[in-house]
């Protein structure tokens, strides 16, 4: 139980906010495109861009207020600034007095407030239970300095997601330029060639034999067993990797993985790529899975950012040719034809430029974690009143 400081007072949501729900979708004022007759925006139940359904020529709400979603994934705040309109019972609540600023309130709820869910299909937020919610009841200078302090890392960590957007785009475009030799590498003129997949490339996967039971899948153990679902962004993460006991890891050599192997989906989403980083103990695959393994002619590290580009993808939609195809056979790859540098230096000139561009977004990427991580700090000090501020 949270203890604030004594010249703070405890009230509930009900104390400070007029709380409705969204109806229905207005359609004789919708539009799906913002216009000068339709300039405000109706919300509803999402997170994916704060929640944003579409426009309305008439608003329902006034700004300065907040929406917490009720269905679905269930107390969300977001901070609503200008006059809009909120559908599918996604909760609105307006301020009853000039000293509740509602945009603390976001904070608080998204920070400090927990939802029960209940165990019905879909979870539900109603107006009478937000109402009981209990939060502090400071002064609304004491608010607007809380506000200030976490608006300055908001804008910087959301400046900072827009740089990661930034270098990734001109890192996809100089992989594109690189792979299809539109630019190349100040000291390197030699030619490329076209080869096919069985030229180059060997792929191995795990054998229907081989199939694992529901007991073999292990929270810790000899060997990381990696499945498609493990990779993230070109790698293999091991937040929720599962394990396998070193009998079976020995089973199958051509399915031990190290560092640099390059990794294709084979089953679901396929065509998924990642590059094996340095793991520290033996890994194995899953089903699902191929390990390509690539000829003195190509290099892996050059491999994997063919099969990273448009080149790769292409392939992939040619063999689709409209439709969902669930399985990526052997037998399909030996149609697979791409360019290569004969020069192996310039293959390697490429990967390296390349992967200089990822460390660039990785580090921008846990500089972002880090300021996010200190943001939830601050959060919780300042919300509950432990670390106070000058007004």
């Amino acid at each position: 139980m949270v203890t604030y400081p004594s010249d703070w007072q405890e009230g509930t949501i009900g104390d400070l906010f007029n709380v409705s729900a969204g109806g229905d979708v207005k359609k004789r004022w919708f539009s799906r495109y913002r216009t000068q007759s339709h300039p405000y925006e109706i919300f509803s139940n999402g997170i994916e861009n704060r929640g944003l359904y579409g426009y309305t020529s008439t608003a329902i709400y006034a700004g300065n207020a907040v929406t917490v979603t009720a269905r679905g994934t269930i107390g969300q705040a977001f901070y609503r600034e200008n006059d809009f309109d909120a559908i599918i019972r996604l909760l609105v609540l307006s301020p009853k007095n000039d000293n509740t600023k509602p945009k603390f309130y976001e904070y608080f709820i998204n920070s400090q407030v927990v939802f029960e869910k209940e165990n019905t299909g879909v979870p539900q937020l109603t107006a009478p239970k937000i109402k009981e919610k209990t939060v502090p009841i400071l002064s609304g200078e004491e608010q607007k300095a809380i506000i200030a302090t976490l608006s300055t890392f908001d804008t910087y960590i959301d400046d900072l997601a827009e740089l990661i957007e930034k270098k990734r785009g001109i890192r996809d475009g100089a992989l594109e330029d690189m792979i299809r030799h539109r630019t190349r590498i100040d000291g390197f003129n030699d030619e490329w060639t076209t080869v096919s997949f069985n030229q180059v490339i060997t792929p191995k996967a795990r054998i229907g034999w081989q199939g694992l039971k529901k007991h073999e899948y292990l929270r810790s153990g000899y060997s990381y067993l990696i499945g498609g679902t493990d990779f993230s962004h070109g790698t293999v993460s091991l937040d929720n990797i599962w394990y396998v006991s070193k009998d079976r890891y020995d089973m199958d050599a051509n399915i031990q993985v190290s560092e640099n192997d390059v990794l294709v989906t084979k089953d679901g989403t396929i065509g998924k790529v990642a590059l094996v980083p340095e793991l520290g103990k033996p890994a194995t695959l899953n089903s699902g899975v191929f390990v390509f393994r690539t000829n003195n002619r190509l290099l892996p590290t050059f491999l994997f950012r063919i099969l990273s580009s448009s080149v790769f993808r292409e392939f992939i939609d040619t063999l689709s040719a409209g439709s969902t195809i669930k399985h990526l056979y052997q037998k399909d790859l030996k149609n697979f034809e791409f360019e290569i540098p004969v020069d192996k230096k310039e293959q390697e000139a490429i990967a390296n430029t390349l992967t200089a561009m990822d460390e660039e977004v990785e580090a921008l990427e846990i500089e972002r974690a880090k300021m996010i991580q200190i943001r939830e700090g601050a959060m919780d000090d300042l919300l509950t009143g432990r670390v106070r501020l000058s007004v």
